[in-house]
């Protein structure tokens, strides 16, 4: 099991965290997905490792932004 953590900015309410969820969701290999809107954290698992690319560009797709730190 891999798990990786971003920060996404942008998100300002639970529709916006829900379709951030979704859409990570739909990622080929991810098993799990955890948004926490007020910090802006989204927990990823999946049984392999992915490739952080992939989670950037759903990210950006839906007008949003990951940040570092």
């Amino acid at each position: 099991m891999s798990t990786n953590t971003y920060r996404v900015s942008g998100m300002t309410c639970g529709g916006c965290a829900g379709k951030v969820k979704a859409e990570i969701g739909k990622v080929a290999g991810v098993s799990s997905v955890e948004v926490e809107l007020a910090t802006g954290q989204v927990t990823v698992a999946s049984a392999a490792p992915l490739d952080d690319a992939d989670i950037r560009n759903v990210v950006e797709e839906l007008g949003y932004e990951v940040v570092a730190g």
